[in-house]
């Protein structure tokens, strides 16, 4: 398609300049030509054809980047191609007994969660782009999820994929956990970013859904106190599928955006925040919580559960209840939604992520907090 609605479309990723360049119609370079293959041998061709004309193809899968990995450069003369993989969105087999399904690489995540819950089974890897990315997205960013804890980031979960290349398609035919014979080539895939070649296909480790899934939630005094039991928890190495800790900022930014309670419910809100408050002595301007998601089997969940509530206490943490524990989960889905909303009333939010030690953890995390905080007050004034 040359369509310039699709072509804008599959111009960009979802970096807060990205958005705000389409909302305030700061267009740069955009792809001139839009393609949908409809399996490998499609792509095939179009890589062919791209290398034997000096054409430059971009792959494109849910669009959710947010390492400007989709936008195309203004310097560039030749063709750009905007390769939309989402036509090869089809499960294309799956073994029961060695736990695996080959997919084809445009099959958005939550799409391929739900046709394998209808057989019984989950990937496990629920990044927060789950409902617009793809699998092949998955691979080209080195994608991690929520779950990690029990499911591992996107590179443990991969048993093999093909990707083609301008020199042919590369891939190995080898099914088993992991061999000994030399480099293996996943690793030059994964992260790429659609710089190597073009994702196609991919085989994945799948498990049997959990029997329970159960939401739970912490209070702390303050960060710090809630940073140590992270690191207890993670030197015990008993982490649940997903333990997330929120800062005082996130925390009442949580609070704010509860939706409206009835009469009952209300009550019973004032009375548990008077027991955190009055009680415990916690201070609304300094709490901070901590978001628990626990699968397995009853037995597994509840041994997790009072396992982690027995540490929290070890550092002044209370239970804060499985509602919020789901609130804070889902929180995390919607942060892309508030800051488009936010964009509405003149708000400007992005989010970023980084890895560090725990010795460096919590002045990274202090010193981040200082800058946005005057970040926030050059604004104001």
């Amino acid at each position: 398609s040359d369509d310039p609605a699709d072509r804008l479309m599959h111009s960009h990723g979802h970096t807060c300049h990205e958005l705000f360049a389409l909302r305030t119609g700061k267009i740069g370079r955009i792809p001139d030509v839009v393609v949908w293959p409809g399996n490998h041998e499609d792509v095939e061709v179009v890589v062919k054809a791209a290398v034997k004309y000096d054409v430059c193809i971009v792959p494109f899968g849910g669009g959710t980047n947010v390492s400007g990995a989709l936008e195309c450069p203004s310097e560039e003369k030749r063709v750009i191609v905007s390769l939309d993989m989402t036509e090869m969105d089809r499960i294309l087999w799956m073994d029961v007994e060695n736990l695996t399904v080959h997919v084809e690489a445009g099959i958005i995540g939550q799409d391929l969660e739900r046709k394998l819950a209808e057989k019984g089974f989950t990937s496990g890897h629920e990044p927060d782009s789950l409902e617009f990315s793809s699998v092949g997205g998955w691979i080209a960013t080195r994608s991690s999820g929520m779950k990690k804890n029990v499911y591992g980031n996107i590179e443990d979960m991969v048993v093999r994929m093909k990707m083609v290349t301008p020199r042919g398609t590369l891939g190995r035919n080898f099914l088993g956990p992991r061999n000994s014979i030399g480099p293996d080539i996943h690793h030059f895939m994964l992260g790429s970013e659609g710089l190597l070649g073009v994702v196609t296909e991919v085989t994945l480790k799948i498990r049997p859904l959990p029997e329970v899934r159960r939401y739970g939630s912490l209070v702390f005094p303050s960060f710090e106190p809630g940073v140590a039991f992270m690191r207890e928890v993670a030197r015990q190495r008993c982490a649940p599928a997903s333990i997330r800790l929120m800062d005082n900022m996130q925390f009442q930014m949580g609070q704010v955006m509860k939706p409206a309670a009835s009469f009952w419910k209300a009550a019973v809100d004032s009375l548990k925040k008077i027991y955190v408050t009055k009680f415990k002595g916690f201070d609304p301007d300094q709490m901070a919580a901590c978001t628990l998601l626990f699968e397995g089997t009853p037995d597994e969940v509840a041994i997790q559960e009072k396992r982690l509530y027995d540490i929290a206490a070890m550092f002044g943490g209370i239970p804060g209840g499985e509602e919020n524990g789901e609130r804070g989960y889902l929180f995390t889905f919607v942060i892309a939604y508030v800051r488009d909303l936010g964009f509405d009333y003149s708000f400007l939010s992005e989010s970023f992520e980084t890895s560090v030690p725990w010795s460096s953890l919590l002045v990274s995390a202090l010193k981040s907090q200082e800058i946005v905080a005057a970040c926030v007050s050059v604004v104001v004034i």
